[in-house]
């Protein structure tokens, strides 16, 4: 999300609803005390649970806790996270004990090498990817949830995989893939360096991906590899290695083009594999993919999000959105991009704002359902700022990571935590630079 320099809702005046917060709190301490939540869920198809960080264990912890009651219980058909599509694939293989894939899901989550690596690689993951394999491996294949990355950024990774599987089951089309892998290959594996050569050469490589979708979209004459699975990743890497190419090219446009592009990829991703399922899909972002755009000021910068576009994909009362807040604390961040992970202290929240009406309450956990039984709350539709850390954060500077949200609009649940602690990284180093996103706190 951009940083929000505007205070918009943050009047100046005290907002001071302390007893509409304590008449619309649940109590948020045990497991059981999601059941209002799974009960506003009934029968959705999409539920898309955020995070105010993408380093925060709370959230990464109840977030796992919501998916094992909604899988068990309620009969979810697989996750899909803000990751690159191969690391997740490679770990959605572990959990449901794919031929020749690590026993444990640790040993695929600990793989994940492009930067930020904690925000899959760490601990919470690791347990929940074990508890999902535990649970699968009661199951037969078809009823075994698995576990898939939405984003975009794995440009060259996708190529090769796409490479790899032609060569072994299309060779038909191999030259079609290997004429997209030469195109980018001057750009030395950098796609930043590709972005910026298109403001010259415009057309890029964009003709060579689309013959590449071409050849993948359409039925093999060879009738496939009898491998369903196996064929829709290669579909699926052509997929990524196109909107990365459409990614790259409206970075260097500025403005919103490049966040629309990498939204609506992982909004088309998710269609794909509810249809692949034919099932209902979890979904685990950052808020500012979770919350629908609409009420926010993302909405006025011409921004669109996963949020806003299940909701007009599969119908309002098909998909429910799950966002997170926070207080004081620790978080893992960056200082930079690409710099080495640290553990972050958290300040109190900004005066006026969403979290410092929350914490007026000194409800040290909470759960809220929009809406409220009793009647809405009036800060239910009040614009608040609502904390937005991302992969880089700079605490000094924590006053303008706030999003002016309708809280009620945006969401159909909120968690509330009065102060959290940091993730458990698997790794301690920075792995490979990661590519750059376009805004500034990386979420």
């Amino acid at each position: 999300m951009p940083e929000s320099g505007s205070r918009e809702g943050d009047t100046g005046r005290a907002v001071s609803h302390a007893d509409d917060v304590l008449g619309a709190a649940l109590p948020l301490e045990y497991e059981e005390d999601l059941d209002p939540l799974l009960e506003r869920v009934g029968d959705a198809r999409c539920v898309l649970l955020g995070e105010a960080s993408h380093g925060t264990h709370e959230y990464y912890a109840w977030r796992a806790a919501m998916t094992r009651r909604l899988i068990a219980e309620h009969g979810f058909s697989f996750v899909a996270v803000e990751g690159d599509w191969p690391d997740c694939r490679r770990v959605g293989r572990s959990v449901t004990l794919a031929p020749g894939a690590p026993a444990d899901p640790r040993e695929a989550l600990d793989a994940y090498e492009r930067w930020p690596t904690w925000m899959w690689a760490n601990e919470e993951t690791v347990r929940f990817c074990r508890w999902l394999r535990d649970r699968n491996e009661a199951l037969p294949p078809h009823r075994r949830a698995g576990f898939y990355g939405l984003d975009v950024y794995s440009l060259w990774e996708s190529l090769r995989a796409v490479v790899i599987y032609l060569s072994e089951h299309r060779p038909e089309y191999l030259e079609t893939a290997l004429a997209a892998y030469r195109c980018f290959e001057p750009h030395g594996e950098d796609p930043q360096a590709y972005g910026w050569n298109t403001a010259l050469v415009p057309e890029g490589c964009t003709e060579e991906i689309l013959a590449l979708l071409t050849r993948l979209r359409a039925p093999s004459p060879s009738g496939g590899t009898g491998d369903p699975a196996a064929e829709f990743d290669a579909r699926q890497n052509a997929e990524v290695a196109a909107g990365a190419e459409r990614y790259y090219r409206a970075m260097i446009g500025g403005g919103p083009e490049s966040w629309n592009v990498r939204d609506v990829h992982m909004a088309d991703t998710l269609d794909r594999l509810m249809d692949l399922h034919d099932g209902k899909a979890v979904v685990w972002a950052h808020n500012s993919h979770v919350g629908d755009a609409r009420a926010t000021s993302m909405d006025e910068a011409g921004m669109v999000n996963l949020g806003r576009l299940a909701r007009e994909r599969h119908g309002q009362e098909r998909v429910v959105l799950v966002g997170f807040a926070g207080g004081p604390g620790q978080v893992i961040a960056a200082p930079s991009w690409g710099a080495r992970m640290e553990v972050m202290d958290v300040p109190p929240p900004r005066a006026g704002s969403l979290e410092a009406l929350l914490a007026e309450s000194d409800l040290r956990r909470a759960l809220f359902v929009m809406p409220h039984e009793q009647g809405e709350p009036s800060w239910y539709t009040e614009r608040l700022g609502h904390r937005a850390i991302g992969v880089v954060y700079d605490p000094d500077r924590d006053g303008r990571q706030y999003v002016p949200t309708r809280v009620a609009d945006r969401y159909d649940a909120l968690c509330w935590f009065r102060t959290t602690s940091a993730l458990q990284p698997l790794h301690l180093e920075a792995a490979r630079l990661g590519e750059l996103e376009t805004l500034p706190s990386g979420v």
